[in-house]
């Protein structure tokens, strides 16, 4: 444990499950946690719509062996998500999971790492940098495992995966082997009624081998951050889907005009400027889109959406 992360310790806090709005998930789930310890913060719930709701939490896990491909893919998604307030679990080992930490961390977010060890000790110690970063950022350091505890670390490593998925909404694994443990944490996130996401990859890769059977057995396929953002905020997508198909038109000088007042565009000459439309067609179109009460002339060739 190096000196620089040792006064950290000195604040080891330890609550059960229930103590915590973030945390009384774990409740739920097989085999339960009885004490966990930590440090750093835990999150609180955030106000949405007049609401107090627990913080959107997703899981990124894979091979301590990862390629170029999965390190972007792991990186662009954790960094798309922390930077939308999401909160990316992940277990501080080498490759994937430091990968996710540091993307959360460098796009400002929020990070929390599940030891496998007792919360006294950091492993690997190579993270220890790592783990102090997410502790001053304020994330945390978690553990079922007080200072000091005995552990058979080929059991408490595998253990600590149901705490990873148990705290996430949905769990994406990136790379994994066929007995790789993120598959581990993925045959948890599925016993608990989470959402599992794996990243295709080549047949020949044995680090995607893992991730294609996943697929195979029913998880989701991942192409892009906005899969996993739309099973957490399927309301915004519903919105953005609602205003694309309000901003649709029967063709693309329509289109142009619906686009150019739905960004405050309002006055004929300047819409006709922007979208290089003769005078004639942008005065044929407008009046077709005003008999279809989509737009609504304000007077002196100014125009609203409808």
């Amino acid at each position: 444990m190096s000196t620089l992360f040792s006064h950290f310790f000195q604040n080891i806090n330890q609550i059960s499950p229930l103590e915590s709005n973030f945390t009384e998930v774990l409740e739920a789930i097989a085999l339960k946690p009885k004490t966990l310890y930590f440090c750093g913060k835990i999150p609180q719930n955030v106000s949405k719509n007049n609401r107090s709701e627990r913080p959107k939490v997703v899981a990124i896990v894979g091979s301590r062996h990862n390629t170029r491909y999965g390190e972007k893919v792991a990186y662009e998604l954790a960094y798309k998500l922390a930077s939308h307030g999401v909160i990316i679990v992940s277990g501080l080992a080498f490759g994937i999971d430091s990968i996710g930490h540091q993307a959360a961390l460098d796009a400002g977010g929020t990070t929390i790492a599940i030891l496998g060890t007792p919360i006294d000790e950091i492993y690997p110690r190579a993270h220890t940098k790592l783990a102090q970063q997410i502790v001053e950022t304020g994330g945390m350091i978690m553990s079922e495992y007080g200072p000091g505890a005995k552990i058979i670390p080929k059991v408490s490593f595998l253990e600590r995966n149901r705490l990873i998925s148990g705290l996430a909404d949905a769990v994406v694994v990136v790379e994994a082997a066929v007995r790789s443990g993120s598959l581990s944490t993925a045959t948890h996130a599925i016993n608990q009624g989470k959402d599992v996401f794996a990243v295709p990859g080549n047949i020949d890769n044995p680090y995607s081998q893992g991730c294609n059977k996943l697929i195979a057995q029913g998880a989701f396929p991942y192409s892009e951050p906005d899969d996993v953002m739309r099973v957490l905020f399927p309301e915004e997508f519903i919105k953005k889907r609602r205003k694309s198909k309000r901003l649709a038109g029967k063709n693309d000088v329509e289109t142009a005009i619906l686009a150019a007042l739905s960004e405050g565009v309002n006055c004929g000459e300047d819409i006709m400027k922007l979208a290089k439309i003769p005078a004639e067609v942008f005065s044929q179109s407008v009046t077709i889109l005003e008999i279809e009460g989509r737009v609504r002339s304000l007077g002196a060739n100014t125009w609203v959406l409808v």
